[in-house]
């Protein structure tokens, strides 16, 4: 979460609130729901790294508010997240450490491990085509969840492939 509210805060100074809703209108249902302590636990966390700088402001009638803005140290790593390469393909798959390890076990057999890995895929995949349909008028909500669709079919796939190799 640190990055994205740094990357927030780089277009505008913001409380933890307003980062909470610019994350929700932004992604809309596709991203996770922030919790809005673990908002400011990370602001805080970055205040303290130098990354944001945090100002009391009055408010009428309500308590004071505490608006933060980026550092040039958290400008710079914001410009840095943006430009390196995010994490590739997983090669240490948690399914397919117990896909392998399970003969050796007794304890669940290969075929009975894919069959509810792909029941499992094909549930999470209608519940993405159902927040697709609640989420026409988002862009980067559509994006984000074919992305996540087009993920799981690659999953399927594979599954397919590990069903023919190893059972």
């Amino acid at each position: 979460m640190r990055l994205p509210l740094l990357a927030l805060l780089a277009k505008e100074p913001a409380h933890g609130y307003e980062l909470k809703q610019a994350l929700e209108q932004t992604f809309g249902a596709a991203y996770p729901r922030a919790n809005i302590g673990q908002v400011y636990v990370t602001l805080g966390r970055l205040e303290k790294a130098g990354l944001i700088e945090g100002r009391d402001v009055a408010q009428d009638g309500k308590p004071d508010k505490r608006v933060y803005a980026i550092t040039d140290t958290g400008r710079q790593e914001v410009a840095k997240w943006l430009t390196e390469p995010t994490e590739g393909p997983r090669v240490r798959d948690e399914f397919f450490l117990k896909l392998v390890l399970a003969p050796e076990t007794q304890l669940a057999d290969r075929l009975t491990l894919i069959n509810n890995q792909r029941r499992h895929y094909l549930n999470v995949m209608r519940g993405l085509n159902r927040m697709a349909a609640e989420e026409r008028g988002n862009q980067v909500s559509q994006l984000l969840i074919e992305g996540a669709v087009l993920h799981l079919q690659a999953d399927l796939d594979w599954l397919e492939r590990c069903q023919e190799e190893l059972t």
